[in-house]
């Protein structure tokens, strides 16, 4: 069951926010890896489409190459080598997509230079998805990659691929999901022949958390071994709920995504709507008890366990924050308080909970539980 076709008409609001969503962690991302020790650096956008919508509103492809143009003087000071691979199927938007893209390049002459001497290798094909992923996923295995898969039909969800990407150790990837389809036509043959979800179950909850419970799911799936981590972000268009799930094993990798999705949603950092309606909760109710909003149940947690000792050092609390969708400054604000009220004692003037003190610097400390 194929999905309609997106770039019949101009990019509409929930695929803005995908592609911005796909660039903002393209700009961390790429940066990590142009420092790193890492010679080569992969990037692949799988269903490519054709580039750009009808007026002219850049797609993956494009702004892929924008990020790239940005780091050009430093991939070239580091020696570095971007490849970039560009796959779309359909024959018409192929050969849209190389124009669009040759066009960009004609207009960088910086980064037309860096393509002619090979410094940043950009490739393109017209294959199945089945056919190309074989050799997609040799590289992946070896290189550092980052990979969009935007779907196109329910079989490219299938579980053999997501087991292959899972069980990389160096790939970040980005897949945008039709969950509405899920929700639609999960329970026919031909979803449960590629993908096994349980749909009595993921329709337990309302209709809008359908990404969110599909999301689970997924986790589900992930080996015992894994060290992958899978985060939701849903997006509405109209009646429609989409979203992107992405998935890490390193953790700067995930704290790096959060960052991205909280500053798309300062509410809830996992959709572009107000999924839990947590701007009705943050309205103190007059009858009832006053629900709390994602941030505020997350602060009650984590106080909770410090105060348990469940978790005991920077490290601990940094690694708990990410593992809940949240980003560290929920994290420090909570811990900054508690000192305030004395219910803890740290010996710095900061939490210290971030990726660069706790793995960059080796900077942990311990937080100490004051005697009523």
């Amino acid at each position: 069951m194929a999905i309609k076709n997106l770039h019949n008409h101009p990019f509409n609001e929930g695929t803005i926010t995908k592609l911005e969503i796909f660039e903002a962690y393209t700009k961390e991302w790429l940066p990590v890896f142009v420092m790193s020790p890492y010679k080569h650096i992969c990037m692949f956008d799988l269903f490519a489409g054709p580039g750009r919508d009808q007026n002219g509103v850049a797609g993956s492809p494009i702004r892929i190459l924008q990020q790239v143009n940005g780091m050009l003087e430093s991939i070239i000071s580091r020696g570095k080598r971007v490849y970039v691979w560009l796959n779309e199927y359909d024959q018409n938007k192929f050969e849209t997509l190389q124009n669009n893209c040759n066009q960009f390049i004609n207009d960088n002459e910086a980064l037309k230079n860096a393509i002619e001497k090979e410094t940043v290798k950009l490739k393109y094909t017209r294959c199945d998805f089945a056919e190309l992923f074989p050799e997609i996923i040799t590289i992946i295995k070896r290189f550092p990659s980052l990979v969009f898969l935007d779907q196109n039909g329910i079989k490219f969800l299938s579980d053999q691929y997501f087991k292959e990407l899972v069980t990389t150790s160096t790939v970040d990837f980005l897949y945008y999901v039709s969950s509405s389809y899920f929700f639609r036509f999960g329970e026919r043959p031909e979803f449960s022949m590629n993908v096994q979800i349980d749909m009595q179950r993921a329709k337990e909850n309302p209709y809008k958390f359908i990404h969110r419970s599909l999301l689970e799911q997924f986790r589900e799936k992930l080996p015992a071994d894994s060290n992958m981590k899978l985060y939701p972000f849903s997006i509405k268009k109209g009646a429609n709920v989409y979203g992107i799930i992405f998935g890490a094993s390193h953790p700067l990798a995930v704290d790096k995504f959060l960052n991205v999705a909280w500053k798309k949603n300062t509410i809830n950092g996992e959709a572009n709507f107000d999924i839990d309606e947590d701007m009705t909760k943050s309205q103190l109710l007059i009858f009832e008890d006053k629900k709390p909003t994602k941030i505020e149940a997350f602060a009650a947690l984590l106080r909770e366990k410090i105060l348990n000792q469940e978790l005991r050092t920077n490290e601990d609390v940094y690694l708990f924050t990410l593992d809940q969708g949240h980003i560290p400054t929920h994290a420090s604000d909570v811990l900054k308080q508690m000192k305030k009220e004395g219910l803890i004692d740290y010996a710095e003037k900061s939490p210290l909970v971030n990726y660069e003190q706790v793995y960059k610097n080796n900077r942990i400390i311990s937080f100490q539980v004051m005697k009523k």
